[in-house]
């Protein structure tokens, strides 16, 4: 029983990760940014599995997304260790916000849709905040160039967060409208 359990956690893992890609080619044509990066909802996926699972689920998808954009060739690598950054660690980041994954379990049974209202949008926020970090992080040791005169970590923020921001509004509403909608979505039954 512990096998089809941990096989049922990898597959659902895999499908979302998979779904979050397409979604993500699907969308990125939305603000797409110069030096890369875009308004996308592929976080909507893995911020899904983090709910679901918790956050080692929400983790493993973000990585499964980070991967495929990487070997499918969608991405824009100028050095090993921005691709990590704004690829490995950036992605896998968003599944964070599954370390609110008891509190919006509670809140569904509950059926508190202000609490679940809430802990939604603080895990997209962590999801959205860490991953953003790590694109400034990249942006300003790699990118540096594009700053012109100003302040290279204040140049790379700006950049990031204007397309994070509104990313994170954009998949904060769709994570919010699937559930109240629809809580069968992330339920987890044991």
């Amino acid at each position: 029983m512990q096998t089809n359990k941990r096989l049922v956690f990898l597959l659902e893992a895999a499908i979302l990760a998979a779904i979050a890609f397409l979604l993500d080619l699907a969308t990125s044509f939305i603000g797409k940014m110069p030096q890369g990066g875009s308004i996308s909802l592929a976080m909507v996926p893995v911020l899904i599995m983090g709910f679901r699972h918790g956050l080692k689920g929400g983790l493993l998808t973000g990585f499964l997304l980070g991967l495929l954009q990487t070997v499918m060739g969608y991405t824009t690598i100028v050095h090993p260790v921005q691709g990590f950054l704004d690829y490995f660690v950036a992605f896998t980041a968003v599944g964070a916000g599954g370390i609110f994954y008891k509190q919006i379990q509670n809140s569904l049974h509950s059926l508190n849709k202000w609490r679940l209202i809430l802990y939604v949008t603080l895990a997209a926020f962590l999801g959205s905040f860490l991953r953003f970090a790590a694109h400034t992080l990249a942006g300003a040791v790699f990118f540096a160039e594009f700053a012109g005169d100003q302040p290279v970590l204040l140049y790379s923020a700006g950049y990031n967060a204007s397309y994070m921001i509104p990313t994170f509004i954009i998949c904060t509403i769709i994570l919010v409208l699937m559930l109240l909608t629809s809580k069968a979505l992330i339920i987890n039954r044991k």
